[in-house]
């Protein structure tokens, strides 16, 4: 395929160059943008008066052909061409002629590229935040079944105090509800048009940009030309919440790699989302989870390499730009395929309640609720909280809970503790008695998960 650039040069670069300067192996998947850019663009040239009508209805219809024919494979996409850009533009002058030619007029490949993938990103965006909205409706789903179910909170991976499984997993709700707060918030300064910037330097055509970015179905046009064809904030931007997306995952995978294990049992994860070991017949190994733990690494390096890549670059286009999309197509693919493998895990997980109430019955995870018993009959909290530790170093050296420690012990420790010191300790009650705002009680829970299903609307 010929260069459409040649002129100051004779277009005859090393085969070698060739390739290592080409782009269309991964930035073919911009064509979408790409033609719906330039059909766009070509509309702005003919209300301009810039191109006749007539030659940009010729456009128009021209790339209406080549996506159509992209669409159903009837047209493949050249590997020896240089970008997806060039690629579209010979083809539509192999089809139409010379009125192929005027498509270029008023732009460069500089914002032609910027553009593309800003179209590209907020499409993304609105899908990724329509997965993360699936996973909400997942785990508020699995909230509901579960507001009864009492676990140990952890602090230190040390057992602490008692919660519902319910509100450990709208922890991870609200989480994925400010991800996609994120989400909005980058995609409002995504949703700018930079056609018109040009190269660099604008344009000494009468265009109009604002026109050209309404057509495109976007906000705004941004308003310093060096800025528009320089700016990769939105990619960078579009990488850090993707990278806190796979943060988020990557936590709660590790939580339910632990849960699933033989010494919490906690959960058990379904066979369509767990392997079995090649040797050790009784294995049921959690690799989906710990894959998603694992791409997160890969997307966070994602999130580097474009930050490395911007950060000593001078105004204004740089080829070196050209290495942000193979890292923004790896992040965006490799988030999207995250979600959907951990939704249904999630979705189809078998949940222990015994083993978590066992293990929520152990570890004095009460021993608070011990000292906000004797607050309640006049102690201040410190000395509260030391007749507590006492109480519960008694019970460890003499296998006791603080369930099954005696009453005359418990007198003889604190002169105010009575028999109802028993009904303050009982786990459940703990638990139900947690009803402050945001808390781990069933009503709270159920607050919670009304409060997601509106922000959500």
């Amino acid at each position: 395929m010929s260069k459409l650039w040649q002129g100051r040069t004779s277009g005859d670069t090393n085969a070698a160059a060739d390739e290592f300067n080409s782009s269309i192996a991964f930035d073919k998947r911009l064509y979408k943008q790409d033609i719906r850019g330039s059909m766009a663009h070509a509309a702005m040239l003919k209300k301009q008066g810039i191109i006749s009508g007539q030659s940009a209805d010729r456009i128009i219809g021209g790339l209406e052909g080549i996506l159509a024919d992209l669409e159903s494979g009837r047209l493949e996409i050249d590997p020896s061409a240089e970008d997806i850009h060039m690629f579209v533009e010979q083809i539509l002058t192999e089809r139409i002629g010379s009125d192929g030619k005027k498509l270029h007029t008023a732009r460069s490949r500089n914002d032609q590229v910027a553009l593309d993938t800003r179209l590209w990103c907020l499409d993304e965006i609105d899908g990724i935040k329509k997965a993360l909205f699936g996973l909400i409706d997942v785990l508020s789903a699995r909230a509901g079944e579960s507001k009864d179910v009492i676990m140990p909170g952890y602090t230190h991976l040390q057992r602490a105090q008692p919660v519902s499984f319910a509100h450990h997993l709208l922890a991870y709700a609200w989480m994925f509800l400010r991800d996609i707060q994120r989400l909005s918030d980058c995609r409002k300064r995504t949703d700018v048009s930079v056609i018109g910037c040009c190269a660099l330097a604008g344009t000494t055509y009468d265009t109009d940009r604002a026109l050209e970015a309404g057509l495109l179905g976007l906000s705004g046009v941004n308003e310093n030309s060096l800025d528009g064809v320089s700016d990769r904030d939105f990619c960078a931007e579009l990488l850090f919440d993707l990278s806190t997306i796979m943060m988020h995952l990557s936590r709660f995978c590790e939580e339910l790699i632990l849960w699933s294990s033989w010494e919490f049992r906690f959960i058990e994860l379904s066979d369509s989302f767990t392997t079995g070991s090649s040797i050790m017949p009784q294995k049921k190994n959690p690799d989906m989870a710990e894959l998603i733990r694992g791409k997160t690494a890969r997307v966070y390096g994602d999130l580097m390499t474009v930050m490395a890549l911007m950060k000593s670059l001078p105004l204004a286009y740089n080829k070196d730009m050209q290495e942000d999309k193979p890292a923004l197509f790896d992040a965006v693919d490799n988030v999207k395929a995250c979600i959907a493998v951990f939704t249904p895990m999630v979705s189809e997980m078998k949940i222990n309640a015994g083993n978590m109430l066992s293990a929520a019955n152990g570890g004095f995870i009460n021993a608070t609720d011990l000292a906000d018993y004797l607050v309640g009959k006049g102690l201040p909290f410190r000395s509260a909280y030391k007749i507590s530790g006492e109480l519960v170093a008694f019970c460890i050296s003499n296998g006791l809970t603080l369930e099954s420690c005696p009453i005359d012990i418990y007198k003889q420790t604190c002169e105010l503790i009575d028999d109802d010191v028993y009904e303050a300790v009982n786990i459940e009650n703990c638990m139900n008695r947690r009803t402050s705002l945001g808390g781990p009680a069933a009503d709270s829970v159920e607050r919670q998960i009304a409060s997601l299903k509106k922000q959500l609307e």
